[in-house]
């Protein structure tokens, strides 16, 4: 029967946190236990934040996240850096370039497996295709130095570049197989044909995260992007970026674990073409 279950789509989907507001003050130790009380065992570790993850870490320090990680249930699923390769500027696209490669050697040395990077905007004197191209060539160089460190490139749906046909043009350009793509629940993913036609434009790129914000939030249709993911067997983590402020951040992070859990089981008994 295990394997009767394994089998079932849907099965390889997991509820995580992104350190984004609810646990951007907590040390490395507590958003650990935090994260284990609320039985949400994945984390994609946001820069700048109170868990210090960041390049700046010497190797000792490194081997210390890692081990941290080792001897918790909980998963480190990514690090998010808030790199961007749309600038004009040829100084600034470099050094976004190394500093997200600093950020993927240390994604490798930490025992994670990707570093989420933005597309991001457009410049009113610089033509559309030219910077779609221009982030695709930088994503692509990322890719080619990622796969030496066994990572993904994952681009968040982010921006300006956010709707869903111009995010497509972006990783037709990158065309590597370690950039991948983070959906992120934008009001962008309902423009157009709407949520279904934008989510299986880049259903083949989505990468092993994504981000929701709170699941019974009423101005996206979550219920139906579980249903996309259920139906399509997608297998990753399925991560909580929330800015509200709840009083007690844990109950409210094991509340909402507890939801994606039943939302999936609900449609994993339905047949794809129900509603």
């Amino acid at each position: 029967s295990r394997l009767v279950a394994a089998e079932r789509a849907g099965e390889n989907m997991f509820f995580g946190l992104v350190t984004y507001q609810w646990g951007k003050d907590w040390k490395l130790p507590t958003l650990l236990k935090n994260c284990e009380k609320a039985a949400v065992l994945g984390v994609e570790l946001r820069s700048t934040h109170a868990h210090g993850v960041e390049p700046s870490l010497n190797a000792r320090e490194r081997q210390e996240v890692q081990k941290r990680f080792a001897d918790s249930p909980v998963v480190l699923a990514g690090l998010g850096s808030n790199e961007r390769f749309d600038s004009p500027d040829a100084a600034v696209l470099k050094r976004a370039l190394e500093a997200t490669k600093k950020f993927l050697v240390l994604s490798h040395d930490v025992g994670s497996t990707g570093v989420k990077v933005k597309p991001d905007r457009f410049y009113a004197n610089v033509p559309r295709q030219k910077t779609i191209e221009q982030i695709g060539r930088a994503l692509h160089t990322l890719g080619e130095f990622a796969a030496g460190y066994g990572q993904k490139v994952r681009l968040e749906v982010h921006g300006q570049c956010a709707e869903l046909p111009t995010i497509k043009a972006i990783m037709d350009a990158a065309d590597h197989k370690d950039v991948v793509l983070c959906w992120n629940s934008n009001a962008q993913d309902l423009q157009g044909d709407g949520l279904e036609a934008n989510f299986q434009l880049v259903r083949k790129h989505l990468g092993a995260t994504l981000h929701v914000r709170e699941l019974d939030t009423p101005n996206y249709p979550y219920d139906k992007l579980i249903k996309l993911l259920v139906d399509t067997d997608y297998a990753g983590w399925v991560m909580l970026e929330a800015s509200s402020r709840p009083a007690d951040r844990v109950m409210a992070l094991a509340a909402q674990g507890r939801l994606f859990r039943k939302m999936v089981k609900r449609h994993q008994k339905k047949k794809p073409n129900d509603k």
